[in-house]
């Protein structure tokens, strides 16, 4: 039997791959994400609350759908199609957006030239898939089988410049037999402006929308990266997207009330010493029962005892709120004594 080995190329690869990954934070709610079923889940992606967290492996199989779209590119412009990956008046990638800009994303292109309808232009999504991806998209079709990828399609049809387009061609590879397969969408106006007003609502929202369930048994729960924060009692990240100061404005732009100023984007990834956890985002384990200016008092539903976090070095940071795993210790009077007699931060061992 071969001992395993303690360190290898290929674990340092992966490592690689986890110690050059970002937090996944996108400064917009990305069309991409729209078709998902639960508006909770998507406010939570535009508000920052849980970072992403992948294994080497999976942030490599990421990078696979990436490298693929340049041999998609030279595959279709083989079949006679013109295909333009980037805008040429900026030479940037093709993108669109709605709610002040909150809403948006880049399209992997736009194309004529297709033989099914050689003067229609076309969104052009490419996509990767696994074996039983591919045969589940085969038998059902987009709209069916990757409805989250339908609903991107439609976004970007429905906010294409100088458009709606009507039609969008969706090129998806198996992975294992590199098969291709094809399919025209055509655009659907309803659909679009439903989507689009999904995302302003969420966008719009100063807290979290419903849950998509209550049992956090339910498999698109369990398998939810939110699902700590939404059904557990892990608090959100601290940034200023979880910050109950801060609001989207217009142009793209948030707005700090607190400081009364904008936030560039850089300093919204951070927060400040300021942060206050929208009250919303710590229901998982208390309640509000008083709140000042710059403080909230809450009661912790296990025990009762009451925390009170805000700016004042007597009272608790939302970073050791984030801190503690046991929240029951954030109400403790022993935690709290030790912090005011030493002058003492709780942080994450």
């Amino acid at each position: 039997m071969k001992i395993p080995e303690a360190d290898s190329t290929i674990k340092r690869i992966y490592r690689h791959y986890e110690a050059n990954a970002d937090s996944g934070f996108r400064p917009h709610l990305g069309a991409s994400l729209i078709g998902k079923p639960c508006a909770r889940a998507l406010w939570y992606d535009f508000r920052w609350c849980t970072p992403a967290s992948f294994e080497g492996r999976m942030l490599r199989l990421f990078e696979t759908g990436q490298v693929a779209e340049p041999r998609f590119v030279k595959n279709l412009e083989g079949a006679g199609v013109k295909v333009y990956e980037v805008d040429p008046q900026t030479n940037q990638q093709i993108r669109v957006s709605a709610c002040a800009g909150h809403f948006g994303g880049s399209m992997d292109g736009v194309g004529i030239g297709f033989v099914e309808a050689p003067k229609t232009w076309h969104v052009i999504e490419m996509k990767t898939h696994s074996e039983k991806s591919f045969k589940d998209l085969q038998s059902k079709g987009v709209e069916e089988s990757k409805p989250q990828h339908y609903a991107q399609m439609q976004v970007y049809m429905h906010l294409a410049h100088d458009g709606p387009l009507t039609r969008a061609f969706y090129i998806a590879v198996n992975k294992n037999t590199d098969e291709l397969y094809g399919e025209r969408i055509k655009y659907d106006k309803n659909k679009a402006t439903e989507l689009v007003n999904k995302a302003a609502t969420i966008i719009a929202s100063d807290r979290p929308l419903d849950k998509l369930n209550e049992d956090p048994t339910w498999y698109q729960c369990k398998f939810c990266d939110h699902s700590p924060v939404c059904h557990g009692q892990q608090a959100p990240a601290v940034n200023c997207r979880t910050c109950l100061h801060s609001t989207p404005a217009d142009n793209t732009q948030w707005h700090c009330a607190r400081y009364k100023c904008a936030i560039p984007e850089e300093n919204q990834r951070t927060g400040c010493q300021s942060h206050l956890y929208i009250p919303d985002l710590l229901f998982g384990f208390a309640d509000v029962v008083d709140s000042g200016e710059y403080w909230i008092r809450y009661k912790l539903k296990s025990t009762g005892q009451e925390f009170v976090t805000g700016e004042a070095p007597e009272q608790l940071s939302s970073c050791e709120i984030k801190a503690v795993e046991q929240k029951e210790l954030l109400g403790d009077p022993n935690v709290q004594g030790l912090r005011e007699t030493f002058q003492a931060e709780i942080v994450k061992r």
